[in-house]
């Protein structure tokens, strides 16, 4: 009994509390602002791999040498 208890309060704090913010995704209404937070995540993952070939070629130009 308590280990049914366990998996029922571990599945409601998932689906109750972890998944929240992509209910409150889900639940943009209109098509400019669901596409507004889908640019924004876009720019920031360019943006983070912009970096991250920065970096690596900085790398490989440090140990060319």
């Amino acid at each position: 009994m308590i280990s049914n208890n366990f998996f029922r309060a571990l599945g409601n704090f998932f689906t109750e509390v972890l998944f929240y913010p992509y209910e409150a995704i889900r639940s943009i209404d209109g098509w400019w602002m669901s596409n507004l937070f889908n640019m924004v995540l876009f720019a920031i993952t360019s943006g983070l791999f912009i970096y991250w070939l920065g970096q690596l070629r900085k790398y490989r130009k440090a140990n060319a040498d």
